[in-house]
């Protein structure tokens, strides 16, 4: 005998297989939206890691006359400061005076140094630059000149347009750079090679992004003991690998032309391997 209650549990069968097939619809299309948001994010992050440098916008200018003494820290707002008078040299003559100069200890932030930029900053001891931005290097963009102890750090910031170097080490001690960006240069680090008082010098690059045209990323001397490290150098439009990532030198004291010594890692002096360096 059929159950008089067999269609509707028919038709409540069929209602439960529409709102089955709903809910699958509805998870489906969440996970459709899910992965599209992942990929999204994913792609944002791609692009976002691949581009180069964002460079800061000035909050204003001040022109220096005289060099500016740092001691402590000093916070520059992003405001760009440009020599004037005394200070007005942007070529490549020994001997001009900074923007800055720090003594011992001090810390020199978020600041913009425009053209003309003299002799850009110059650190007596142990410094740390953050988020220091060169729009165009006038004679070097920063000469460290402490002694064997000296620590000088280098965090975030970037430097454009230097016909010569970017930093200079006439000092002893050690430098660290990271997160640093730099465009159309010459040499991004000198051992100074022909100083009167000459010391062994270390310096660390880590996470730098480098854009042609340029010559060389460091310059040291073997003579003296230099050592320098690269890690994470990203290097853009340098698809012949002309750009020399570590050259090294014979110093000397006497103020004459420091002769080349070879080039490339070594394990000793010059402290990368291929994979350190990726080129875009």
């Amino acid at each position: 005998m059929t159950s008089r209650t067999e269609p509707r549990a028919v038709e409540h069968r069929a209602r439960h297989r529409r709102r089955t097939d709903r809910k699958r619809a509805v998870i489906g299309g969440m996970s459709a939206l899910a992965l599209t948001g992942a990929a999204i994010v994913t792609s944002t992050m791609m692009s976002t890691a691949s581009a180069a440098t964002a460079w800061p916008t000035a909050n204003g200018s001040e022109a220096v006359s005289a060099t500016i003494p740092v001691s402590g820290t000093r916070d520059g707002g992003y405001k760009r400061y440009y020599g004037s008078g005394e200070l007005a040299g942007d070529g490549q003559e020994e001997g001009q005076d900074p923007i800055f100069q720090l003594a011992d200890g001090a810390t020199l932030k978020n600041v913009i140094i425009g053209k003309p930029g003299a002799d850009g900053v110059h650190c007596l001891g142990s410094c740390t630059l953050q988020n220091v931005w060169w729009e165009d290097v006038g004679e070097d963009a920063a000469t460290f000149r402490g002694g064997n102890s000296a620590v000088y750090t280098v965090y975030g910031g970037g430097a454009k347009k230097a016909a010569d170097k970017v930093f200079q080490h006439n000092g002893g001690g050690k430098l660290v750079v990271s997160k640093f960006a730099v465009q159309d240069f010459k040499t991004l680090y000198r051992s100074c090679g022909n100083c009167s008082k000459q010391y062994k010098r270390t310096s660390i690059f880590n996470t730098i992004e480098v854009t042609t045209p340029g010559s060389r990323l460091v310059g040291i001397n073997t003579n003296y003991g230099d050592t320098t490290a690269l890690r994470n150098v990203t290097i853009i439009g340098d698809s012949s690998k002309k750009i020399v990532p570590c050259q090294k030198y014979i110093g000397n004291n006497t103020g004459a032309e420091p002769t080349t010594n070879g080039s490339g890692p070594d394990g000793t002096s010059c402290n990368y391997t291929a994979s350190d360096i990726t080129y875009q």
